[in-house]
């Protein structure tokens, strides 16, 4: 049952589409983690070397912020806000500043990095700990991250919020062909990073891969369902397995219903949220293999829908 249902969810060209690009995005996030970090790590370095009163200790080991407003009382950590305002390129962009500890500013080159990163970083401790969108934010509002274009950065932000906003799960070819160019010309700005290389090939791979399930004696399946054909436990592209694919297919939407249920109380997205909530819970309750696997999470999504 599980294969069936997988097997017609792919057969809908707009549904595989919106899973490729998806593990588009999870295969460039993978790839970004190593480059940002080596990279906070030396602008952590740099800042305490120009700027002595950076390397002195936080004077009350209790400056907090106070949701998007700092709070700092002493002087390091008011130093530390005025130098991260300097280095970011947009100004009158809001900061999160409830990303941040500040008292670990001195000590923690990540902790610095989540002050240029979008909202819900409080928890994260590492850079292998971060989605796309937290480090894409990062190298772009960053100015120590000068070798990589912030338009072309925030088009590849702009692709995937699209695509992980979309209530229909499916996208076209047209946009998969600007997404395809612009992630192209995203990797291409790493040359020099090893990771990333292997990432660019990995990307045109996916992209290239067929997920189209193959049932014996069908030359081509439709979206009419099922024949009385056998399915094979592969894809049409040799070596990638249907559990494979169903496993991506899971990471995906695993990443959109962390995010969505995350900011479902926030009051400025509140409304956006909901109508992406109510049709993601109506997608896992139609795909009965889905709805078992995420059962918890559509127990949560049902709880906040409003009681009538």
């Amino acid at each position: 049952m599980v294969l069936e249902e997988l097997q017609f969810r792919l057969n809908d060209s707009g549904y595989k589409n919106w899973l490729k690009a998806g593990r588009c995005l999870l295969i460039l996030k993978d790839g970004l983690h190593p480059f940002t970090d080596q990279q906070m790590r030396a602008f952590h370095k740099y800042l305490l070397h120009q700027n002595p009163v950076l390397r002195n200790p936080c004077q009350t080991s209790s400056c907090k912020p106070r949701g998007n407003e700092p709070s700092s009382v002493c002087r390091a950590c008011s130093e530390w806000q005025r130098v991260i305002l300097r280095h970011h390129r947009q100004s009158n962009a809001t900061i999160y500043w409830d990303n941040c500890f500040p008292p670990h500013w001195r000590t923690d080159h990540w902790e610095l990095a989540k002050a240029y990163m979008s909202r819900g970083q409080a928890k994260v401790k590492r850079a292998s700990e971060c989605d796309a969108p937290a480090l894409l934010n990062l190298i772009n509002f960053c100015t120590y991250f000068s070798s990589v274009d912030p338009k072309l950065v925030r088009k590849v932000i702009q692709f995937r919020n699209e695509l992980m906003h979309s209530c229909e799960f499916r996208v076209n070819g047209e946009w998969m062909r600007q997404f395809q160019s612009t992630v192209k010309l995203f990797v291409q700005q790493f040359r020099q990073v090893p990771e990333m290389a292997t990432v660019g090939q990995q990307i045109e791979k996916m992209l290239a891969l067929d997920l189209s399930i193959c049932v014996s004696g069908m030359d081509q399946m439709d979206s009419s369902g099922l024949s009385d054909g056998i399915v094979s436990d592969s894809v049409s592209e040799s070596g990638t397995s249907t559990e494979l694919v169903s496993q991506w297919e899971a990471e995906l939407l695993q990443e959109m219903l962390q995010e969505c249920l995350h900011t479902a109380e926030d009051d400025d997205t509140k409304a956006q949220d909901t109508v992406l909530l109510e049709s993601l819970g109506g997608f896992l309750q139609a795909n009965k293999d889905l709805g078992k696997r995420f059962s918890a999470e559509l127990q949560t999504i049902n709880s906040l829908k409003p009681r009538e």
